[in-house]
């Protein structure tokens, strides 16, 4: 399996190009022309990355990746601003937006790739399957299957699930939970996580798998032994 990459540009011939260069690299593309399509397109799953132009119609940029940031499901998404807009207060301005990278137009399709690969190895979204009896997660592809059928689940319940069959035999508190999760700048409560457990239960228990998920009295969660 591979990275799944988004792009967001309403310039069709630089949208095209994009789209070849990555899938010539082997990922998996989707290709939106304006900020609607790219929330359609999340709507059917969370990216690995996402490159996004800065100047397009109705929405830019800069305010979809301020939308992103607000929002959970799509806070963590990594993105690379694309744009012709090339001033240090440019820059930074769509750092501040929230995008980790910045490429002006023109651009090197080359150096391009070499910064999603390096932002993939950062986000920890490079291949890898992980199975707990007839549980599988693929990390890259963000699929959460039990005996190939997909469970769907949220960005944070994915993340919970990834992290426990990742860290079997071991109890986790809910501060700890919270520490490796949500990470250590994010203030919330810890019974969030008790929310968000109860979430990926409900999820898994259509498949009779909800038990996977242990409650320790007194101490946090851990995975049962499969």
């Amino acid at each position: 399996m591979t990275a799944h990459i988004l792009i967001v540009e309403d310039e069709a011939g630089i949208r095209e190009l994009l789209m070849d260069a990555l899938q010539i690299k082997g990922f998996t593309v989707t290709a939106a022309r304006n900020a609607q399509a790219a929330n359609a397109a999340i709507d059917n799953g969370i990216p690995d990355l996402a490159i996004v132009d800065w100047m397009m119609p109705q929405v830019s940029g800069v305010d979809l990746i301020k939308q992103w940031r607000r929002q959970e499901r799509t806070r963590e998404i990594p993105v690379i601003m694309l744009t012709a807009r090339g001033t240090e207060d440019d820059t930074i301005t769509g750092l501040e937006a929230g995008a980790d990278d910045y490429i002006g137009k023109p651009f090197s399709t080359r150096e391009l790739i070499a910064r999603v690969n390096a932002m993939l190895r950062r986000a920890g979204s490079l291949s890898e399957v992980l199975t707990h009896d007839r549980l599988k997660v693929d990390t890259a592809a963000r699929r959460v299957s039990i005996d190939d059928n997909t469970v769907n689940l949220g960005q944070t319940e994915f993340k919970l699930l990834s992290f426990l069959i990742g860290h079997p035999n071991r109890v986790y508190t809910r501060a700890q939970l919270l520490d490796h999760i949500w990470g250590l700048n994010h203030y919330v409560e810890e019974r969030t996580v008790d929310v968000h457990i109860l979430r990926l239960r409900k999820a898994l228990r259509e498949f009779d798998m909800d038990h996977i998920v242990e409650t320790v009295r007194g101490a946090g969660y851990r995975l049962a032994p499969a």
